[in-house]
């Protein structure tokens, strides 16, 4: 990933300025260390903190069309770029970067040509013919960015909110599936796909076609020119990816270039249900695997980078941020560059294990519909953010534009949960890759039960980060919590710990809106809280808050923060283990 900062129309085109945009796309070089660039047109600053993934000798951005009038500064990466450049036979590229045909297809086409980008992206296009821009985010929000207004009229646009807090009188997440132009003089949606609406779909389910198009979604992200592996937890969506890129690698340019033998990377406390199960499926596949040990103390000590990076309090991101967080550190001092990941599938499916408790399935297409228009606000910021702070890029094939239509196409009958019938949660995408004759995973993996990620890296993991809240966080804190933080006030002693690291960053008013709240139960919408009156008595956003249903549920006459505090943060080793099979 990479990181993008655009300063435009600030009727200031000093030294002073250019001196301020560059000290503000330094805050971003986490995500780009490769190489750095700024374009100044008047009053209008592109600045560029670049991971060089695809071209990396010659893809240095800001890019240009031919005579330069058109400029763009892009994060992403833009999967059918060849295909697109067959499309403008009269171009000349100056690069073999993948964004290298936006400004091209903005000359062709004008603004709407962003429908015809399959990839993920957040890009500033700067016409300096009529010195207009626009501004743009992929359908789902994979990759981060926001927007701000300042004082003296410009717009400020950011890959992550530490570029413009500190210089707009406010800001705000760009929303996905957007455009912004300043022809226009605002926002407007460009993806319109028919799940939007929310309408019920009636498709039959078919195995083979959503089979199919995971598979296509997954090929074309092995399109790379450096490194790359997957992040393997061993639970089912992650498995299907490692399995299907093992199955596809041999033949395409990055085997090639790396090789054919796939590298796979787990993290998780020792012991814990992730490490067993990734090593059993790296073992089935036949990939170098890397497994990552922390101990409760390493994430607590990681906390405030990890808050600092990711730009949220909100608990369950947070949660599985941080293994994420040091995950992505090893992987990159391993050389690696690039990693395929699962995020996307439970809320496609309704992979969550609250969704057992749907009524029926218009209540269960409409909770998937909300889970997806809110990805960018959880899963896809933690993704998105994790990885970049060390310079790492997460592709996300659940998350592709085509699979999704396929998915949410559906009857979504086919995907509601039915224990009599033996179907438990994303029933539907396992038996697509049910095979008998070519087993794409074991049996038992197939259908392991669905694990958040911050409950699989160990659960002692989550009872460790409350045991620490409650540490530093009183009861006394808690009475005057409402009055402290009147907006999304934190209801539990971990989620006021979070908030006051928060606070420190980023004490902006328009900092903390930007981060979403309410009632949630195993990370549903609070929509989906109302679905069984005994859980707005045990709202956390564990997966083990799921009674009756998680196999190592709470307790219900056990405070979930088991065993005592002492016991927790006294047994910790204090070094991270690395073992590479």
């Amino acid at each position: 990933m990479c990181g993008i900062l655009a300063l435009l129309g600030c009727s200031d085109d000093s030294q002073a300025k250019r001196v301020r945009v560059l000290e503000l796309s330094r805050r971003l070089k986490h995500r780009g260390p490769d190489w750095s660039g700024l374009y100044q047109h008047g009053d209008c600053y592109l600045a560029h903190q670049r991971l060089a993934i695809i071209d990396p000798a010659s893809g240095d951005q800001p890019l240009f069309n031919e005579d330069k009038s058109i400029v763009v500064t892009v994060n992403g990466e833009i999967y059918n770029h060849e295909d697109l450049r067959k499309r403008l036979p009269n171009h000349e590229f100056r690069t073999g970067s993948d964004c290298d045909v936006i400004a091209h297809l903005y000359e062709e086409y004008g603004e709407s040509f962003i429908d015809m980008l399959d990839g993920m992206f957040s890009f500033v296009l700067l016409d300096t013919r009529d010195n207009s821009f626009i501004v743009a985010r992929d359908a789902i929000g994979i990759t981060s960015l926001y927007i701000g207004w300042s004082l003296d009229g410009s717009i400020w646009v950011s890959s992550e909110l530490k570029g413009l807090n500190d210089d707009c009188e406010h800001f705000e997440s760009f929303p996905p599936g957007h455009l912004y132009s300043s022809r226009e003089g605002g926002l407007r949606r460009w993806y319109n796909p028919p799940w939007f609406s929310e309408a019920i779909p009636s498709t039959p389910y078919d195995p083979l076609v959503l089979r199919r198009a995971f598979e296509n979604a997954v090929i074309k992200r092995l399109m790379t020119d450096v490194p790359f592996g997957v992040l393997l937890s061993g639970g089912l969506d992650s498995s299907l990816v490692a399995s299907i890129t093992a199955r596809h690698l041999a033949g395409t340019k990055a085997a090639t270039q790396w090789g054919t033998q796939l590298h796979s990377f787990c993290v998780g406390l020792e012991g814990s249900p992730d490490l067993k199960a990734a090593k059993e499926v790296a073992d089935y596949l036949g990939t170098v695997h890397h497994e990552f040990h922390f101990t409760v103390q390493d994430g607590i000590d990681a906390i405030e980078d990890v808050i600092y990076h990711i730009e949220t309090y909100d608990v369950t991101t947070i949660r599985a941020s941080t293994p994420m967080f040091l995950m992505a550190r090893k992987i990159k001092s391993l050389g690696v560059k690039m990693v395929i990941s699962g995020e996307g599938s439970d809320e496609i499916f309704g992979g969550y294990l609250y969704f057992h408790k749907a009524p029926n399935k218009e209540e269960f297409h409409q909770e998937t519909c909300r889970k997806i228009k809110a990805l960018h606000q959880y899963d896809c910021l933690r993704a998105n953010k994790s990885t970049s702070a060390w310079g790492l890029e997460a592709r996300v094939p659940f998350l592709d534009k085509e699979f999704i239509n396929v998915a949410m196409d559906i009857d979504p009958q086919w995907k509601m949960i039915k224990r009599d019938e033996g179907r438990i949660e994303k029933w539907g995408l396992r038996k697509a890759f049910d095979d008998e004759e070519s087993p794409y995973l074991p049996k038992h993996i197939l259908y392991r039960q669905k694990e958040q990620f911050s409950d699989g890296v160990g659960y002692s993991w989550i009872d460790g980060l409350k045991a620490h809240a409650a540490l530093h966080v009183t009861d006394k804190m808690m009475l005057n919590a409402a009055h402290i933080f009147p907006q999304n006030t934190p209801t539990t002693k971990e989620a006021y710990y979070y908030r006051t690291i928060f606070e420190r960053f980023f004490p902006q008013n328009s900092a903390r809106l930007s981060v979403p709240g309410g009632a949630s139960i195993a990370c549903s919408t609070a929509k989906a809280v109302e679905w069984d009156a005994a859980w707005s008595n045990n709202l956390d956003p564990s997966g083990r808050a799921a009674l009756g249903v998680h196999l190592s549920a709470y307790d219900k006459q056990v405070p979930s923060v088991s065993p005592g505090i002492s016991e927790i943060l006294d047994d910790v080793h204090l070094k991270m283990e690395v073992s590479t099979p």
